[in-house]
């Protein structure tokens, strides 16, 4: 996997709306996410196989990022 592939990843995650990464089931989360990594880029099958599990291993990471961001600020 790519350092760009990653990037693209990463700034897919923090540029979509929290309540859909937390609300979205497992397998419909890393389906919606390759789904848009796809549209972006040409991705091969390996790439895209590289990328299902990325995200799959991530995906308690990406719920906490996106919980972060719902949650209020404290001050």
């Amino acid at each position: 996997m790519t350092p760009i592939m990653l990037r693209q990843l990463w700034s897919l995650i923090e540029t979509t709306q929290a309540t859909l990464l937390v609300n979205l089931d497992d397998a419909t989360l890393v389906q919606w996410l390759l789904k848009q990594l796809k549209m972006n880029s040409a991705l091969n099958g390996k790439e895209a196989d590289l990328l299902n599990e990325y995200i799959e291993s991530r995906l308690s990471l990406i719920r906490d990022l996106a919980e972060q961001r719902l949650a209020p600020e404290v001050r």
